[in-house]
């Protein structure tokens, strides 16, 4: 055939071709919100129908005899007529995954956790559902974060509320005697006053400093610091509160382990283990503290022999008001405040601030919190 007239042909085709397009371009807009089954089918019918225009065309242009175009046209018909059975099937099975995936949507809006992705016809569709149950994972791992914030938030402000009113009513009450004239031995019941003024400023200190915590406003003031002198050091400190209990520091690296690390937080961040250990071992046993590195961190544990922590529990640990099943309440007798359950959570978060960690495990007759540090210097005073 000449070079022409498969140029005629081709313009033909092209023509009708862009005409029946256009049509149903126009047919799919006005059908945008019906089910992709009869989108699909509108495309199969403009596909058959550009094929029998560009035949007619090229017929009337006498490229194509009557009996040739009577046959093309019974052919491109039965083949669109299969071809709209096949894509009927075909849209049936997405059409129903479709609703299965949109059942299985609105599962997860309205709280359920899925299981099991089930099966779908095409990979494409199966990658989705697996990405629908990966979410639903992680949307019901967040909502079970959310209810345990929610509920440790309760009952931080339940304890908060509880061991305000305590020393208040103690102060109140001698305040009274005080004034009324009537108190048997006023030097003592200023010296307890003193005692429950300096509790009160000690839980709205643990409170600015968990606010402080919680809106990420923590501003550390960097420096190289000896771990084992900061630990010693904090021992020091404690020992007068400590209720006359022995606390031992072993730290084999002596003077040579330094860290990058703010000392006074530091400093509160170890003091807290340490008092979270006095006031939870028994009379008479000894508190360890140990300085060393492992694997490159840095890490000072303390170990207590105080029984240990409900393995439930130990999750819960750093949660702000947590106690645990052996909560105490402040009382003149007692000794230091068992505060307001915030130490452990500001301890996590002070950690957290030196880009380290702070974890707890329990072991024989007691438990060990370890706070772990970066090396971001080599060790070495």
């Amino acid at each position: 055939m000449p070079w022409a007239d498969l140029l005629a042909i081709a313009g033909i085709a092209f023509a009708t071709s862009a005409l029946v397009g256009a049509a149903g371009v126009v047919a799919l807009l006005l059908l945008r919100r019906t089910s992709v089954v009869v989108q699909i089918c509108v495309l199969v019918i403009a596909a058959v129908a550009s094929i029998v225009a560009s035949m007619v065309g090229v017929a009337n242009e006498m490229y194509l005899s009557e009996h040739d175009l009577t046959v093309a046209v019974a052919i491109a018909t039965i083949s669109g007529v299969v071809s709209l059975g096949l894509v009927a099937v075909l849209g049936g099975l997405v059409a129903r995954n479709a609703r299965a995936l949109s059942a299985a949507a609105r599962r997860i809006g309205a709280g359920e956790r899925l299981e099991s992705a089930g099966r779908y016809s095409n990979s494409e569709l199966s990658a989705l559902a697996d990405e629908l149950v990966a979410t639903s994972a992680k949307l019901a791992e967040s909502r079970e974060r959310e209810q345990r914030i929610e509920a440790s938030r309760r009952e931080l402000i339940a304890w908060i509320s509880h061991d305000l009113r305590t020393p208040l009513a103690g102060i109140r009450a001698m305040a009274e005697a005080l004034e009324d004239g009537i108190a048997p031995d006023p030097e003592r019941y200023h010296r307890q006053m003193r005692i429950q003024v300096d509790r009160l400023t000690s839980m709205v200190d643990d409170l600015f400093e968990l606010s402080k915590i919680d809106a990420d406003a923590m501003r550390l003031s960097l420096e190289e610091v000896s771990l084992p002198d900061i630990v010693s050091d904090t021992v020091a400190d404690l020992r007068p509160a400590s209720r006359g209990r022995e606390i031992r520091v072993e730290a084999a690296l002596a003077h040579d382990l330094v860290v990058m690390a703010d000392p006074r937080e530091l400093s509160r961040a170890i003091g807290n283990l340490i008092m979270n250990a006095v006031q939870h071992t028994p009379d008479g046993t000894p508190i360890t503290v140990t300085v060393d590195l492992v694997h490159d961190r840095a890490i000072v544990s303390v170990i207590d022999a105080g029984g240990g922590i409900d393995e439930a529990d130990l999750e819960r640990v750093f949660d702000p008001a947590w106690r645990g099943s052996k909560a105490r309440t402040p009382s003149l007798e007692t000794g230091p405040s068992v505060g307001a359950g915030l130490g452990l959570a500001i301890v996590k978060g002070i950690m957290s601030a030196h880009r380290g960690e702070v974890a707890v495990r329990n072991v024989p007759g007691g438990c060990r919190f370890d706070l772990v540090f970066p090396l971001d210097t080599p060790v070495g005073a």
